[in-house]
C-alpha cells in the first residue's frame, strides 16, 4: 500500500503539532501560574472566587470567539475568504489558550505524593484549593450562566433576522383597480 506524500507529511507533523498546541499551557503554568492565583487573583476586585466567576463567565465568550468566524466559512465559493474567516478566528483561538492556561494552573496532581512543596506554595494548585476550596463551583456556575446568556442572545438575535409573515387576522385588503368585485380574477362559487 503507497501512502502520498500528503499523507506522510501529515504523519510527520502530528507529534510537533500537539506540542506546539500544548507547550503554551505548560509555559503558562510554569511562569504566570503561581503568581496569578497567589497575587492577583486575591487582589481581584470580589477576590479570588470573584476573578473565578470572571475566568468561567469568559470560557463560552472567547469559544464563539473562536467558532464564529469559522461558522463563516465556505471552501467551495471562496478559498480566500475562507482564509480570512480562519485568519479572524485566531484571536479567539489565542484567547481560548489564554483562558484554558488560567484554568489548568488550578490543577491539582492527580496522585498524592506528586503533592510536593511546589504544590502548597503560594499560588500553587494544592494551595489554591485549600484556600477556595469552591472555586471550581464558581467557575462552573459562571460558566453555565454566561452560556445561557449567550444562547438566549443567539437566539434573540436569529429572530430578528428572520421576516415575520403578515398576520392574516387583519381586515381584508380594498379591491383593488383591475379588481372591482375584491375577487381578483376568481369566479365567485355558483
Amino acid at each position: 500500500m503507497k501512502t502520498s506524500f500528503g499523507e506522510r507529511l501529515f504523519a510527520c507533523l502530528v507529534l510537533p503539532g500537539f506540542v506546539a498546541l500544548i507547550m503554551p499551557l505548560v509555559l503558562f503554568d510554569m511562569y504566570w501560574g503561581h503568581e496569578l492565583w497567589g497575587d492577583f487573583a486575591p487582589a481581584w476586585p470580589g477576590g479570588a472566587y470573584a476573578f473565578a466567576g470572571t475566568v468561567g463567565a469568559l470560557v463560552p465568550v472567547v469559544f464563539c470567539a473562536w467558532v464564529a468566524p469559522l461558522t463563516r466559512m465556505n471552501r467551495k465559493r471562496s478559498r480566500g475568504r475562507s482564509l480570512a474567516w480562519v485568519a479572524a478566528s485566531l484571536p479567539g483561538l489565542g484567547a481560548c489558550y489564554l483562558v484554558a492556561g488560567v484554568i489548568a494552573t488550578t490543577a491539582r496532581p492527580k496522585r498524592r505524593r506528586n503533592w510536593d512543596a511546589d504544590c502548597y506554595s503560594q499560588g500553587g494548585p494544592c494551595w489554591v484549593h485549600v484556600h477556595y476550596p469552591w472555586l471550581w463551583a464558581v467557575g462552573l456556575v459562571a460558566t453555565l450562566v454566561a452560556a445561557a446568556l449567550l444562547i438566549i442572545l443567539l437566539v434573540r438575535l436569529s429572530r430578528g433576522a428572520t421576516p415575520t409573515p403578515p398576520s392574516t387576522s387583519g381586515p381584508a385588503a380594498a379591491p383593488t383597480p383591475r379588481s372591482p368585485t375584491g375577487i381578483a380574477g376568481r369566479r365567485p362559487p355558483a
